[in-house]
């Protein structure tokens, strides 16, 4: 079975999130708080990289409860920092708090992420290929910036929109791929 080339095959992980996560439609507020919240630690990094640390990030951010994320305080800070099995990246757990509160902001605001989002797409799914970056990600990247979030880019973005389902991406020899009909 063919898969998109940017998936190892030697990774069961990755397999089964490209098989069964990736550019699936998920508007599962919890989801999209979690995966903003992994997408932003990919800054730098593959997201390989990230997801194999998926349920150490679990584990380490009280299973992303937003309410008790958007508590950490240094104390919370130093464990994470110390935490071997996480990415340490101080400016990154930093943004992570600060990120969740503008999260939590953005869903009273909007009274979900999903909503929010669908400002921007009008509930559409975009299908494209071999793209890093487009229109839709750098005008939702801008605006989480200028809201005052931190490592979301509009690659970050991106990959985030593709990881949630909203672009759809599987290369055309990829047994998933499909065009919009």
């Amino acid at each position: 079975m063919t898969r998109c080339f940017w998936c190892n095959l030697k990774n069961p992980l990755y397999v089964s999130y490209h098989d069964t996560e990736w550019c699936v439609p998920n508007s599962d507020e919890q989801y999209l708080y979690e995966m903003l919240i992994l997408e932003s630690f990919q800054a730098g990094l593959s997201w390989e990289c990230v997801l194999n640390k998926r349920e150490a990030f679990r584990v380490a951010y009280d299973n992303f409860d937003i309410d008790k994320v958007c508590c950490y305080g240094e104390d919370k800070i130093t464990e994470l920092l110390s935490n071997q099995r996480i990415i340490r990246n101080k400016l990154k757990i930093k943004a992570s708090i600060n990120n969740s509160k503008l999260f939590k902001e953005i869903t009273s605001e909007f009274g979900s992420f999903y909503n929010y989002l669908n400002t921007f797409t009008n509930g559409e799914t975009i299908f494209e290929v071999g793209k890093t970056t487009n229109d839709l990600s750098d005008a939702i990247s801008h605006n989480l910036i200028k809201r005052g979030m931190k490592f979301v880019g509009s690659t970050i973005i991106y990959s985030y929109l593709q990881a949630i389902g909203i672009i759809y991406s599987h290369d055309k020899e990829c047994f998933l791929y499909k065009q919009k009909q």
